[in-house]
């Protein structure tokens, strides 16, 4: 059987809870990948900038355990967003843009993370980072605009998105979605 990311998913892990599993795997995963970067370009970025933004000494692998627990969560929360009504039809909508409109459910979910690690690039180490090393108990040097960090969150973004599509079952979801606007197609 050959695991196509354009096809409705239909395996997976079903029930109420699929977007937490999903999300939960996928930011965990993809931040050990964005953590691997950052290792690349800088170990002390993961073992002391991390412990350091909460005044906390680098002590073991606590800068690890504390990033795989940041993308741990912001998968749980990503994957909460993209199966609300509102932001699941709008993704699954029916479009008059040939280019999005040949994108199965999979590779729109792999897009929307890609989106999603660029928001959260932007929001937590460019803004919220910076204001609370500003005025927090820690003097972290963590890269905030920094290439790698960017890079590292669009990577962790793009395996949050695929592996949501593989680990959550959609199929039911994808086949009931409704857009929030008049899609391609309706009558005007």
């Amino acid at each position: 059987m050959s695991v196509q990311v354009d096809s409705p998913i239909t395996f997976g892990i079903g029930g109420s809870f699929n977007w937490l599993v999903g999300g939960a795997v996928g930011g965990a995963v993809g931040s050990l990948l964005f953590g691997l970067v950052l290792w690349l370009a800088d170990p002390a970025i993961i073992t002391e900038a991390v412990p350091a933004i909460y005044g906390l000494e680098p002590v073991g692998t606590a800068g690890w355990l504390f990033h795989l627990g940041h993308g741990l969560v912001l998968g749980a929360v990503f994957g909460y967003l993209v199966t609300r009504s509102p932001v699941f039809g709008t993704l699954m909508a029916d479009v008059e843009t040939d280019f999005i409109a040949a994108m199965g459910p999979g590779t729109r979910l792999v897009l929307a993370g890609f989106v999603y690690g660029l928001a959260v690039w932007a929001i937590l180490p460019v803004i919220v980072l910076t204001l609370w090393t500003a005025v927090g108990p820690g003097e972290a040097a963590f890269p905030g605009l920094a290439f790698e960090s960017l890079v590292g969150h669009l990577l962790y973004g793009l395996l949050l998105g695929a592996l949501f599509a593989l680990v959550a079952q959609l199929e039911r979801d994808v086949e009931q979605a409704e857009a929030p606007f008049e899609e391609a197609g309706e009558s005007r």
